[in-house]
C-alpha cells in the first residue's frame, strides 16, 4: 500500500493564469482528499523554463487562496515530502535518471535537430500513423557515448520503451484501458538542458511524495503508458489513475480563450463569487445521482466521489454559472454584499462618489433579486447612480402622452410642498396629483418612470425614487419635460 490514507496533489506549470480546466482538476482532488479524510498537496511543475512567466507561481497561490481550495502541504506550506518546487528538485531526478540508464530502460540520444526532422518528415512520407523516434542512439557503445558526453556534445535522455508489449492500467472512470507498446515514443525524459520533462518528473514526486490517486485531465490519458513504464521499471507501486473528461465549448470544441474566458481570474474581475464558480465548475463532469444543482462546499464534499464523474466531454454553459452565481448572492446576508459591492464601486468609473451604506442597502434589496453578480449592481441600473441621458423610444412613445408634461410639472409642485420621508410618500404625492387632474394614477406611472430610469424595467419606480432622492427626483422630472416638450 502506497499510503494509509489517501493522498491526491494538484500539480500545475506556472505559464500563466489557473486555468478553469485547472481549477476543476485542483477541486475534485480537493474533494476527494476532504471526502476520504486524505491529504491535498499543491505542487509546481515548473521544469519547462522555456514556457516559465515571471509571477505565475504567486498569481497560482493567490488564486487557489481566493477559491478556498486550502492545500496540506505546498510551497508555501512546507511537508517532510518536500521540496514542492520541481525545479528545487533536479538532484532527485538525477539519481532516478541514473538508475534507468544503469538497467538499460533509459538511454542517451545524440540526435541533432535536424536529423529528427529529417525522420519525422519521412515517416509522414509513409504515411505512418504517428511520427517515432528510432531508437537510432540506442545502439551508441558504451565508449561513444562517454566520448560524447565528455565533448558536451548535446543530448537528451529517452525512455526505453519495449516493442510489441501490451500496457493496461485500471481507470476509476474509464475502467480497464490498454495501449499497445508499438503506439509508445521514446519519450524524453531529461532535456538537453538537464531538466527533466513532465514525465519523468511527475513519477519521482508522484511516488515520493507518496501519491495514492493520480487525479487529472484526459489530455494525460495518452501518456499514461510511459508513466506505467515508469513505475515498472524502477519498480514502484502504481497509484490508481483517475481522467477527467475534457471541458468543451457550447459547439463541443475543446474550451479554449478564443471562445471566451477561461482563467479564473476572469471570472474573479467580473464578479463572479468562489462558491458559485466553485458550485459550477463541479458540475461540469459530475453529478449526485439526483436533481440538486446548488450546492455549497461542505456539501460537496459530502456527496462527490469519482464513480460519479462522466467520462463524456462536459460544456461550459455560461448561462448555468450566471443564474448559479445569482442564487448564491441571493443566499449571502445584505451585511455581506454590502462589502462586495463598495469593493466594487471602488474599482469602477463611480470609485469617486460617495454613498451612505444606507443608500448602498436600499440597492441591494432593490437589484439582489435582479442580477447574477454584483458587479451588475452597477451596470443593470445605471440611473440609480446617474441622470439618464437618453429615454427607450418604445417605452416612451407607449407612455408619453400630450398631458405628460403638464401632469408631470403638477407632481413636481406637489413633491416639493411635501414632507418626504420614505417611498410611500412619492406615491402619495402621485395619488394627490392624480386626484388633481381628474385622471388614474396610472396616466403618470409610465411618465414618472420614464423621467426617473429612462426604460421601461428595473426596481419599482417609488423605491427607485426613494433610492435617489427628493432633490434628484424633481430634477430628472424637469429634465423629461424639457426634452420630450420640444
Amino acid at each position: 500500500m502506497i499510503n494509509d490514507t489517501p493522498r491526491v496533489r494538484f500539480a500545475p506549470s506556472p505559464t500563466g493564469y489557473l486555468h478553469v480546466g485547472g481549477l476543476r482538476t485542483a477541486l475534485y482532488n480537493y474533494l476527494f482528499a476532504k471526502k476520504n479524510n486524505g491529504s491535498f498537496i499543491l505542487r509546481i511543475e515548473d521544469t519547462d523554463r522555456a514556457r516559465y512567466v515571471e509571477g505565475a507561481v504567486e498569481n497560482l497561490l493567490t488564486t487557489m487562496k481566493w477559491v478556498g481550495l486550502d492545500y496540506n502541504e505546498g510551497p508555501d506550506k512546507p511537508g517532510e515530502f518536500g521540496p514542492y518546487m520541481q525545479s528545487e528538485r533536479l538532484d532527485i531526478y538525477r539519481e532516478h535518471i541514473n538508475n534507468l540508464l544503469d538497467a538499460r530502460k533509459a538511454y542517451y540520444c545524440f540526435c541533432t535537430p535536424e536529423r529528427l526532422t529529417q525522420l519525422k518528415e519521412e515517416q509522414q512520407k509513409q504515411k505512418l500513423p504517428q511520427a517515432k523516434y528510432d531508437k537510432h542512439c540506442l545502439s551508441l557503445s558504451k565508449a561513444e557515448i562517454e566520448n560524447k558526453l565528455k565533448n558536451n556534445e548535446s543530448h537528451v535522455i529517452r525512455l526505453n520503451v519495449p516493442p510489441t508489449e501490451t500496457i493496461s492500467f485500471d481507470d476509476i472512470i474509464r475502467g480497464k484501458v490498454e495501449f499497445s507498446t508499438n503506439v509508445v515514443d521514446d519519450q524524453i525524459l531529461i532535456k538537453s538542458d538537464g531538466y527533466p520533462t513532465y514525465h519523468m518528473a511527475n513519477v519521482v514526486d508522484d511516488h515520493l511524495m507518496k501519491i495514492t490517486h493520480v487525479i487529472r485531465g484526459e489530455e494525460w490519458l495518452s501518456s499514461t503508458p510511459k508513466h506505467v513504464l515508469l513505475y515498472k521499471f524502477l519498480e514502484w507501486e502504481l497509484p490508481q489513475f483517475a481522467h477527467l473528461p475534457l471541458l468543451l465549448n457550447a459547439d463541443k470544441s475543446k474550451l479554449s480563450k478564443r471562445q471566451g474566458d477561461v482563467a479564473v481570474e476572469d471570472y474573479k474581475s467580473k464578479g463572479y463569487l468562489k462558491d458559485a464558480l466553485n458550485n459550477f465548475v463541479a458540475l461540469l463532469g459530475w453529478n449526485a445521482g439526483d436533481d440538486q444543482e446548488f450546492y455549497y462546499m461542505d456539501e460537496l464534499i459530502e456527496k462527490f466521489s469519482l464513480e460519479r464523474v462522466n467520462k463524456s466531454g462536459a460544456v461550459f454553459n455560461l448561462e448555468k454559472l450566471n443564474w448559479l452565481n445569482g442564487e448564491h448572492l441571493k443566499k449571502l446576508s445584505n451585511d455581506v454584499i454590502l462589502e462586495l459591492f463598495k469593493n466594487e464601486l471602488a474599482s469602477s468609473e463611480l470609485k469617486n462618489t460617495n454613498y451612505s451604506d444606507d443608500t448602498l442597502l436600499l440597492i441591494i434589496d432593490q437589484m439582489k433579486e435582479r442580477v447574477a453578480t454584483v458587479k451588475e449592481f452597477i451596470s443593470e441600473a445605471p440611473y440609480l447612480y446617474s441622470r439618464p441621458n437618453s429615454y427607450d423610444e418604445v417605452f416612451s412613445s407607449k407612455v408619453w402622452k400630450d398631458n405628460s408634461a403638464a401632469l408631470l410639472t403638477d407632481l413636481i409642485e406637489i413633491i416639493n410642498e411635501s414632507e418626504i420621508i420614505d417611498k410611500d410618500d412619492y406615491e402619495t404625492c402621485l395619488k394627490a396629483t392624480a386626484e388633481k387632474n381628474s385622471v388614474g394614477i396610472g396616466k403618470l406611472m409610465g411618465p414618472f418612470r420614464l423621467a426617473l430610469s429612462g426604460v421601461g424595467h428595473g426596481p419599482g419606480v417609488y423605491d427607485i425614487a426613494n433610492i435617489i432622492g427628493k432633490d434628484e427626483v424633481v430634477e430628472r422630472i424637469r429634465v423629461v419635460i424639457k426634452t420630450l416638450s420640444l
